[in-house]
This record gives C-alpha cells, structure tokens and sequence, in this order.
C-alpha cells in the first residue's frame, strides 16, 4: 500500500464500482434505441428535480450551457452587468460573455474562497441585473445574505453549482435557493456522467419552459417545424440521462464517504497546509479537497515524488485570464493570494482512508 501511486481522481475506478447498474442502463436504452429524447431523459430530469428539492428540470448539453441558457432565459445580455466571484472556473465567465454581458469580477472570503457577499453589495450598479452564486469546491456559497441582498437590488440570484450536488447552506438543497441553477455532469464531478452533461432546475416553470425552448433549437411546443426563439442545440442523450438516474441513487452515500474523508484530512495534515475552512451552516459535499500552503512547490515535489495526484483549481483567477482582461476593473487581493498557495488533494469516493493517511503523512514531511 505505501508505494502505491494515488490517483488524483480514479473515474475508472468509480464507474467500476456500478457496472452492473450501468450496464442495465446500457441495455435498456439499446433495447429502443431511441438515443436522443428518449424516456430516460424524462426520468432523470423528474428525479433530478426531485433530489433538488425544487419544481422542475432541463438537462442540457453540458454545465456551461446551463449557465449560459439561464442568462438567456431570464432575458440578460447586452448592456447588463452579471457579477461573479473570479476564482471560479473560466466557463462561469464564459457564459455571462456569450449572451453579451459584462462579468464584473468580485473578490472572495479569505477563509472559504467563497464569493464575499459585502464584495457584491459594493458592485452592485445601474447595470447590474444578475449575481452568480459559484458553490465553490463543493460548499455553498453564503446565501443567507446573498438572497435579500439580491432581492433589495431586485437582481436575479443564479447558482452555479457545477461543484455541489447535494449541498447544503442553512437547510437548503443547492439548486433550490435562486432564480435558477446550474449543474454540470462531467465526468469527474459528484454525480458525473460518462461523457458530457449538464442540468438547469429551477422553481419558475416559465423560465425552465424558456431554457427548455432554447435548448431544443427554439422550437414551438406544439409545432414541431415553427422555431419561435433562435436556439441551439443542448439536449442530454438518452444513454447518459440512463448512466445519470443509476448513479443518483448513490450519490447520497459517496457525499457521506466524501465527508469522512475530509474529516479524515482536516485531522492529519500539518498546520503548513491548512484546509478551506466549513461555514457552521453548510453541509458541504466536498467535490475537491482544497487546502492552503505557503510553499506550494516543496508541496507538489513531494507529492510527485511519492505517486499521489494533485491538481489546482484555480492558479489564474478570471479576472487575470487573458481572455478577460478588459473586465479588470482592479486587485482582487484575497483571490490573487490564494491562487498562489492553493493545492487540490486527492477526493473521491473510492479513496481509502489509509491512502488519505499516506497523503498526510508525506505533506507532514514538508510543510510542518
């Protein structure tokens, strides 16, 4: 076990655990080959829904799509402002870009990374219609004061919950707190498909009625050949609304073994490398293990040194990514510091408690 190489994150492996159920999900879908549109797209989006604790749901192509088809929906784009924390993942900007809008870029908390609600409140402007609630890493961000400060402003909340499914905040379901959410179904995400996939839930039947025209081409719903919006094409396939519905049924479970296993972190890793700090009113799911390090490179070198995987989400916030430059409107200091110390460890929930204790004792050799 000690000289076994540690996989960053082992999708083989987990897919491996629910053979048997994907392969029942496989041959259903064969069995009526109807691959686009199919009845198990229904199925998942009823359930996901469900799971959500919200109205209803659209599965899309993928969890950019999702944001970009809510911005969409809701009637945002060009001359609006859509704020959003910069250390976030570059497609949360992306989507805001591709409707036409601003992404006004704000800093984070400094011991979460979550989006700082008093940061939004001094962006807020004329033209500000909306506030991108990134649930960060897996954790929600802090929506106990972002929905009255979005509801003072009258701006629409939209959470971006690519890395939160099955999340708490003060009771709350992710998915079923703002106007909207988005999820993504990528494979190395809590619930991941074996492929692309994405998901919008929402309690407004008119927005998801609008988010669902879109997706399909802008086509009429009861006139197949009269396209009234211009659309595009982001429909889930049949095969991975079937992969998706087997493997809700554990995602419960592997959020629990993820929670133990951080649990397990947080107890053996050294001061030198300090886990994101758990608000007292979340119930995180912890999609990634994120600590912070002063020296990130000793770090790494070790852990390359000892075969365990090790990512950075995110070492260049948006707000310095050359694709938006021209939306800096300054320093963002707290996000810029952590993009130099953060380091993402091994999360999955087919890690082995021995291999987080490996993990920690090679971190404890240097960074005491």
């Amino acid at each position: 076990m000690s000289g076994q190489a540690i996989p960053f994150l082992d999708v083989g492996g987990m897919v491996e655990m629910l053979r048997e159920d994907l392969d029942v999900a496989w041959k259903a879908v064969l069995s009526h080959g109807r691959f686009v549109g199919g009845p198990e797209v229904e199925v998942f989006e009823a359930r996901f829904a469900e799971y959500c604790e919200t109205a209803s749901c659209v599965s899309v192509g993928n969890g950019t799509d999702a944001l970009e088809l809510i911005l969409a929906a809701a009637g945002i784009g060009p001359g609006d402002e859509v704020i959003v924390p910069a250390n976030t993942f570059v497609a949360t900007a992306e989507a805001v870009c591709a409707v036409g809008a601003r992404p006004r870029f704000v800093d984070v908390q400094p011991d979460t990374l979550e989006v700082d609600p008093d940061a939004v409140a001094a962006a807020v402007g004329p033209r500000t219609a909306a506030v991108v609630a990134v649930h960060l890493f897996g954790q929600m961000a802090d929506v106990d004061r972002l929905v009255p400060l979005t509801q003072r402003h009258g701006l629409a909340l939209i959470e971006d919950a690519a890395q939160a499914h099955g999340a708490r905040f003060g009771g709350h379901r992710a998915g079923s707190v703002g106007l909207a959410a988005a999820f993504s179904f990528y494979p190395g995400k809590n619930l991941g498909a074996l492929g692309d996939g994405g998901a919008v839930v929402s309690r407004d039947e008119q927005l998801i009625g609008r988010v669902r025209q879109l997706a399909n081409h802008g086509r009429a719903v009861d006139r197949r050949h009269v396209h009234e919006l211009r659309g595009r094409n982001s429909r889930m396939d049949t095969l991975q609304a079937a992969f998706l519905t087997a493997k809700l049924t554990y995602l419960d479970t592997d959020n629990q073994l993820r929670r133990a296993l951080m649990r397990r972190y947080r107890e053996g890793l050294p001061p030198g490398c300090r886990p994101l700090t758990q608000d007292p009113r979340s119930e995180p799911v912890h999609h990634l293990a994120v600590v912070r390090t002063a020296d990130r490179d000793r770090a790494i070198a070790a852990l390359d040194a000892a075969g365990i995987g090790w990512g950075l989400h995110y070492p260049v916030p948006c707000h310095r990514q050359p694709a938006f430059a021209e939306f800096a409107d300054g320093p963002l200091p707290v996000a810029e510091e952590a993009a130099e110390q953060i380091l993402s460890l091994p999360m999955s929930p087919n890690l082995w408690a021995e291999q987080v204790q490996r993990i920690c004792a090679v971190l404890r050799q240097v960074a005491a």
